[in-house]
């Protein structure tokens, strides 16, 4: 909920101008607390919780200027203030012939410019430490604006909305090495200094995030440590990219209905295996139950990647073991030369590559090779899943996995 401080501003339309101004703090206009709890004043946009059905369709006429509109045109002002390590609208960009339709891009040299891995792979919980890189460290001119419920069940912004000194407000920042136009990250409660892992509240403030764009071109993602999280912070991804993920059209078929009334399906015919929830009463009941699977598999040691589709109305969940198929040696010398970490994009069917020679020479084939090093044998899956579906019903899951993820 918003803080009487914030409410007592003037609620600005959806087609009004935003911006801020940094803190004053450590004079780095950070977003720690010695910034953001000195002064700061972000641009906050509200969102309403109000029209949770997952069932009522995404309005064919959306506002002039909507969540999405305005998210995209601050990143595009990032962009134009030299913010990202490299233009993703110059980037070659293709989708390659066969059953599936990958989409792969070329950025060359990108992983030689991302923050560098400061964790153990083989630990899917860890603690939170503040030594290492997390987002707190990040400037304000990064900052896209705040995410935060409104007060009165109406979607708009504050400009230039203070931060009370008592609160830890939640954050929709650039991806400086992004992927496709308007790579975003939500951070949620900034300030709690919070590890990866999902929480239920982290998980439903996402679901509003996707749902907020009332896009199916909006997605976002979630990679657990072990899957290809790089950074020890909680937060999710999203970006806009208008065509069909292949994961998104391949078949699934229905195994269990939870909850109330969450439908769980198995992926088929498609490289990664992994499980599709939709349904249920409302948005609530949807992430109430992926997150359950999420927190049941991250407690079993097992890396796991979410994919947030269709406005929220489907969640995919992806699991896999390449980091640990790596770390042992079980990967071949050709595939690693790629550079390629499988994180939920990849697994989704959205490849960024960093060599000319992988994209001239990429193929359906070749992705389908790298995947099935990726994803968990099929014994091994059925498993997982009916570990995954019986701790959703409450019954005893069996032992949990406290050693390797292999």
């Amino acid at each position: 909920m918003l803080s009487e401080a914030q409410k007592e501003h003037e609620m600005v339309s959806e087609e009004s101008g935003g911006g801020g101004e940094g803190g004053r703090g450590c004079g780095r206009s950070c977003l720690s607390k010695c910034c953001l709890r000195q002064g700061a004043k972000l641009l906050l946009y509200c969102f309403s919780k109000i029209d949770e059905d997952l069932c009522l369709p995404v309005p064919k006429v959306q506002p002039r200027v909507s969540f999405l509109d305005r998210l995209l045109e601050e990143w595009d002002d990032r962009k134009v203030r030299g913010l990202f390590h490299h233009d993703i609208a110059a980037c070659e960009t293709k989708v390659l012939p066969g059953k599936h339709n990958f989409i792969i891009v070329l950025i060359e040299g990108r992983d030689l410019k991302k923050r560098p891995t400061e964790f153990r792979i083989d630990e899917v919980l860890q603690p939170f430490d503040g030594d290492k890189f997390n987002f707190t460290k990040i400037g304000q001119e990064e900052l896209i604006f705040r995410f935060e419920e409104s007060s009165n069940g109406k979607a708009g912004y504050f400009q230039s909305a203070p931060i009370m000194s008592s609160s830890s407000p939640n954050i929709i920042a650039i991806n400086v090495s992004p992927i496709a136009h308007g790579h975003v990250l939500l951070i949620p409660r900034i300030l709690d200094f919070l590890p990866q892992r999902i929480d239920c509240q982290s998980f439903l403030l996402a679901m509003y995030m996707v749902k907020a764009a009332r896009n199916p071109y909006f997605r976002m993602g979630y990679n657990s440590l072990g899957a290809f999280a790089t950074i020890n912070h909680l937060h999710f991804q999203g970006y806009y990219l208008e065509v069909k993920f292949p994961v998104e059209k391949a078949p699934t078929q229905i195994i269990a209905t939870v909850g109330s009334g969450v439908n769980v399906a198995e992926l088929l015919e498609y490289p990664v295996r992994g499980l599709v929830f939709e349904g249920g009463k409302n948005m609530l009941d949807l992430s109430d139950t992926v997150s359950s699977a999420c927190i049941f598999l991250q407690e079993s040691n097992r890396p796991f990647n979410v994919l947030f589709s269709e406005c929220g109305k489907r969640i995919f969940l992806l699991l896999q073991c390449y980091a640990m198929k790596q770390a042992h040696g079980k990967v071949s010398p050709e595939i690693l030369e790629t550079r390629v970490n499988p994180a939920c994009w990849e697994l989704g069917g959205h490849f960024a590559l960093k060599r000319r020679k992988d994209f001239d020479e990429a193929s359906e084939e070749g992705i389908c090779k790298f995947l099935a090093q990726v994803a968990l044998s099929e014994q091994e899956f059925q498993l997982v899943k009916e570990s995954i579906l019986k701790s959703l019903s409450g019954g005893p899951a069996g032992k949990k996995n406290t050693g390797e993820m292999l």
